[in-house]
């Protein structure tokens, strides 16, 4: 296991920080959220300290989204987000990979998502899988 003395994450991890926690094992852990978006709105984060995820290990993300799920069903969330963010620009606050599961009871509560859809070319989508289909 990965921690950073200074991330509030890995805090909350080893108990130097209160959290409401709902769920942990030896590689995750699962707390309500302190500014929720809803009722229920709760954060899965891997034990291994990386700030993206990219930086952690697969062994630490096998659970990320069975615990999700329960945590939606606890909830009673019907419809609901699971949402992960990587970087300042894609708004990421917190530099420690953090899934969040936020129902979304209504219009109003949980989760506002805009979807600024591009227009597709073809030939360049057909391009840009070739080049990646390579990479994987």
């Amino acid at each position: 296991m990965s921690s950073s003395a200074a991330c509030i994450f890995c805090k909350i991890i080893k108990g130097d920080i209160p959290s409401f926690k709902l769920f942990e094992s030896d590689k995750i852990f699962a707390f309500l959220d302190i500014q929720p978006l809803s009722r229920g709105h709760a954060l899965i984060i891997p034990k291994f300290h990386g700030e993206k995820l990219t930086d952690i290990p697969d062994e630490y993300l096998n659970e990320v989204l069975p615990v999700a799920k329960k945590l939606a069903k606890a909830a009673d969330a019907t419809d609901f987000n699971v949402l992960q963010n990587n970087g300042t620009i894609a708004h990421q606050v917190v530099p420690h990979v953090h899934f969040h599961m936020i129902p979304k009871p209504n219009e109003t509560e949980g989760l506002g998502v805009g979807w600024p859809a591009q227009a597709t070319d073809m030939d360049k989508l057909k391009a840009l899988h070739e080049e990646l289909k390579s990479k994987i």
